[in-house]
C-alpha cells in the first residue's frame, strides 16, 4: 500500500535544504594561515621563551682560604662589577670553601651592624627583567634574616623587593619570578626603605642586580646574619 505524502511536507522538507544551503555558502573562506594551522596541531602559537642566562657568579676565595672584606677580586666573573650599599657594607665578608658543600664560597653579612646591600653590574649590558625574567641563588641564614632582591633602573633608582629567602637549616637552592616581586625605593646610603610602594617600574633596562639584607648582623655565631653564594640573573642584555 503506498503511503501519500503531501504538498505541505515536501515544501517544509525543500525550504529546510534551502536554509542549510545558504547558512554553509555565507561562511568566508578559510585563510591561507588559517588552512595552514588547521594541518598542525598546535601550529600557529606564539611561543613564550624564557630569557637567557645573563650573569652567573659564585665568589673567589683567596690562597691561601680566609675570611676578608668582599671586594672587587672576591668577583670570580671577570665581566662583573661588585657594588655595596649601606653604611656598614664595606664590612660584607667573604668566606668559605672551594668545593665545600657545608661551607661553599660565599658574602656574609654577620659583621654589618646596619642593614646593607650588595649588587653586581654587568660591564657592557643591561638586563630586561620583563617577562619570564628571574633570579636564582643560594642562601644560607641566622636567626630572622632573609635576603631580598635588589636592582639599580637606568636612572639611578635602587629598589629592593619584597621577595624574601632564607633558611636557617641548610644551604638553599631557590629562584623565582621577577615579575611576582613588588618594590620600594632603597635609600643607597642608609640601606632602608623609604616612601611607598613603587608601581610598574622600568624593568627593561636594569644597571645592578643583586640582595639586600634589611637587618644589622649579630657577628660570629648563630646570633644573626645572611649567607648568599651562587647568584643567576636569567634576563635579555640591553647594550648600553
Amino acid at each position: 500500500m503506498l503511503r501519500r505524502i503531501s504538498w505541505t511536507s515536501v515544501v517544509i522538507c525543500l525550504a529546510a535544504s534551502w536554509i542549510a544551503y545558504s547558512a554553509f555558502a555565507q561562511q568566508p573562506a578559510p585563510t591561507a594561515g588559517q588552512a595552514k594551522e588547521g594541518k598542525g596541531k598546535g601550529k600557529g602559537k606564539q611561543v613564550v621563551q624564557r630569557p637567557p642566562l645573563f650573569l652567573r657568579e659564585e665568589w673567589k676565595q683567596s690562597t691561601p682560604p680566609s675570611e676578608h672584606g668582599a671586594t672587587q677580586e672576591s668577583l670570580a666573573n671577570p665581566k662583573l662589577e661588585m657594588k655595596l650599599y649601606g653604611p656598614s657594607a664595606k664590612e660584607v665578608q667573604l668566606t668559605g670553601n672551594v668545593g665545600d658543600e657545608t661551607n661553599p664560597v660565599h658574602v656574609w653579612t654577620g659583621l654589618c651592624p646596619s642593614a646593607c646591600a650588595v649588587t653586581l653590574r654587568d660591564k657592557s649590558s643591561y638586563a630586561d627583567l620583563t617577562g619570564l625574567a628571574r633570579i636564582k641563588w643560594v642562601t644560607k641564614m641566622s636567626g630572622f634574616h632573609v635576603v631580598r632582591p635588589v636592582v639599580k633602573l637606568a636612572d639611578g633608582t635602587l629598589l629592593v623587593g619584597d621577595h624574601a629567602d632564607g633558611s636557617t637549616v641548610d644551604w638553599l637552592t631557590s629562584e623565582f619570578s621577577i615579575a611576582d616581586v613588588r618594590w620600594r625605593r632603597l635609600d643607597p646610603e642608609r640601606a632602608v626603605t623609604v616612601g611607598d610602594w613603587v608601581n610598574n617600574p622600568d624593568l627593561s633596562k636594569v644597571d645592578e642586580i643583586g640582595f639586600a639584607d634589611l637587618l644589622p648582623g649579630s657577628g660570629h655565631g648563630q646570633g644573626g646574619w645572611s649567607d648568599v653564594a651562587l647568584i643567576e640573573v636569567y634576563g635579555k642584555p640591553v647594550s648600553r
